[in-house]
């Protein structure tokens, strides 16, 4: 009989301090599941929008250096591209980045218009002009 009593014994410790299996539940929250994130790829023409921002922050600091009275024609032409171009914000902040790295680029090199200076600024808008043409020719757009 003492056995029985110790088999009880031993159930009835087990059920009133809990076993830690028993117990063992994760708690509920009522915070929802993050949806995932769907990635957008740029688009095919992206290598392409980013020199010709690059092209347009080098014009605007070039051909105000040149007096070129174009005041803020090419910052208005960037403005127009990104309005137009409706990218994400991550794709935003890459063209104006790039913007910036073509205006800050010359600026380091020429502080004032010298031959060199007309110079690149004629090849930039050769170059632009080739940019923003193969763009809708080779991609439609």
């Amino acid at each position: 009989m003492m056995r029985g009593g110790f088999f009880k014994f031993t159930i009835l410790a087990i059920l009133l301090t809990g076993s830690p299996l028993a117990f063992a539940q994760t708690a509920k929250t009522n915070t929802p599941t993050p949806k995932p994130r769907i990635d957008v790829l740029p688009p095919a023409y992206d290598d392409q929008m980013m020199r010709l921002a690059e092209i347009l922050g080098a014009l605007h600091y070039l051909r105000a250096l040149c007096d070129s009275n174009e005041e803020q024609l090419w910052r208005e032409k960037m403005t127009f591209l990104i309005a137009n171009e409706e990218p994400t914000d991550e794709r935003k902040a890459r063209l104006i980045a790039n913007f910036n790295k073509g205006f800050r680029g010359f600026r380091e090199i020429y502080r004032e218009c010298t031959p060199t200076a007309v110079t690149a600024a004629n090849r930039y808008l050769k170059q632009g002009a080739r940019v923003s043409a193969e763009i809708p020719d080779r991609y439609g757009r």
